[in-house]
């Protein structure tokens, strides 16, 4: 019998590895798949092909609204939202199979992520639990732009479920880089006039940023790979700070022209 749960996956040229990602959900009755803009691979075909698909379309309004959307086209209460990059296993299948849903609770799913086809135990990479199992009658993701959470209210409680998805976040290092170039360009649109960004402010986080991930969080016990993750979350991280204080600059003086 389908689990009376409602898949959600926000998808965008995402063909890759879709198919794969759907098959695993096939024990739920259904999946909202929400698709931004799919200009130029099967993504939309691979969705139809799937009896339990309700496809949504809809223009990129940022990643915490495109969660809202797709939850309210939900016909269950309860949403497991999966990334498009994201297989759940047949032990976390399991596991939802036999679960005892609690309105009470939300539900954190241990993600393990994958780069360049090796998995990742290190830096802000692992462990990686992340809320993805929800009622929407009692919670919902907030509307950040980027970096979107399920908000948790203070009477409800967090469990961790024991198994895992996997997580192939890129398989490359131009794909890490494009990753980071979108992400601090959507952070800074989110904070502009609300947060205060300068060099020195860059330079600080990111060493910080470095620091955590390939020290603290054993970035330098994965040879390249650790190195290279640690690099890129330390450039995000600049970036991310000098691209708010340009935004800060532009609405100050709109007729500024950016430095």
């Amino acid at each position: 019998m389908k689990i009376p749960i409602s898949g959600m996956v926000l998808t965008k040229n995402s063909a890759l590895y879709l198919r794969e990602c759907l098959q695993a959900l096939q024990l739920l009755d259904e999946v909202v798949v929400c698709d931004n803009g799919t200009d130029r691979d099967d993504t939309l075909a691979i969705a139809k092909s799937f009896a339990n698909v309700t496809l949504v379309e809809t223009p990129f309004i940022g990643f915490g609204p495109l969660r809202q959307l797709a939850a309210r086209h939900a016909r269950h209460d309860w949403i497991l939202a999966v990334d498009s990059d994201e297989i759940v296993t047949p032990e976390l299948q399991e596991e939802l199979q036999k679960l005892t849903l609690d309105s009470g609770c939300v539900y954190a799913v241990l993600r393990h992520n994958h780069f360049a086809g090796k998995r990742i135990r290190c830096c802000s990479w692992h462990p990686d639990y992340v809320v993805r199992l929800f009622n929407r009658r009692v919670t919902d993701y907030n509307a950040n732009p980027v970096h979107e959470i399920v908000v948790v209210p203070p009477t409800v409680r967090v469990v961790r479920l024991q198994h895992p998805v996997k997580h192939y976040t890129s398989r490359q290092v131009s794909e890490l880089v494009d990753k980071m170039q979108s992400y601090s360009t959507l952070f800074a649109k989110q904070h502009t006039g609300r947060r205060h960004g300068s060099a020195p402010v860059a330079v600080v986080r990111a060493l910080a940023s470095f620091v955590k991930d390939y020290v603290l969080k054993g970035g330098f016990l994965q040879g390249a790979e650790g190195l290279l993750i640690s690099v890129t979350n330390a450039n995000g991280v600049f970036y991310k700070y000098m691209k708010l204080r340009e935004a800060n600059r532009l609405a100050a003086n709109p007729s500024q022209e950016s430095p």
